[in-house]
């Protein structure tokens, strides 16, 4: 296993590798919770969605594949509550 590289296993059981991808949108702040997302363009043009279901310690719990579209206009539905 190589612990420098970002693998993501999508819920259809895709893996995109995330390890050179770009953050295009994120709201990753801890202690996490349904609060955090990022959006990610991967180099061969990939774009996905990472999640949290309301963890409070593991940051992003689920990914998918999104459209271009959907990832350059996301509009995250839930905000951090201190």
């Amino acid at each position: 296993m190589d612990k420098n590289r970002y693998i993501a296993k999508t819920a259809d059981g895709q893996q995109v590798e995330l390890t050179q991808a770009t953050i295009l949108k994120s709201n990753n702040l801890y202690p996490f919770g349904k609060h955090n997302y990022a959006i990610y363009e991967t180099p061969d043009g990939q774009f996905v969605k990472g999640m949290n279901n309301g963890e409070r310690e593991i940051m992003l719990t689920s990914y998918e594949l999104i459209e271009e579209r959907e990832a350059r206009t996301y509009d995250h539905p839930y905000y951090r509550e201190d």
